[in-house]
């Protein structure tokens, strides 16, 4: 097991400016959530924030499904997540009827591809 070195773990986004800037970035829209990214154009670690409105439900709900994601990222996405750039993440309550497995791969692909699904005509 000590072969396999670990991920670099995304830094948080922890400020309400840090999320909003993010905001005028690249728009990710998938079924179980909406992926926001930004380039800062640095090679720092990549930052990851995680937003669960009140629509998704009430605050068990919400931790819930803010734990699902985290995981996911975790154990799966982290690897996929590109130096110099942030990245939110704007859960839908579908996330908690999602299979775990269908979550990381929608999470995954999500961030690795960003031209997944456009036609270039």
């Amino acid at each position: 097991m000590a072969d396999r070195p670990a991920p670099q773990h995304p830094a948080r986004l922890r400020k309400r400016a840090e999320f909003l800037a993010v905001r005028r970035g690249e728009k990710r829209r998938g079924r179980l959530f909406l992926l926001e990214v930004l380039d800062r154009g640095d090679e720092d670690a990549p930052r990851l924030g995680i937003t669960v409105t009140k629509k998704v439900g009430n605050a068990v709900v919400r931790n819930r499904v803010r734990r699902r994601i985290k995981e996911a990222c975790r154990i799966h996405a982290i690897h996929d997540m590109a130096a110099g750039r942030d990245y939110v993440i704007v859960a839908r309550r579908a996330v908690l009827d999602a299979p775990f497995a269908s979550l990381k791969d929608e999470l995954s692909r999500r961030i690795a591809d960003p031209a997944e699904g456009r036609g270039k005509g």
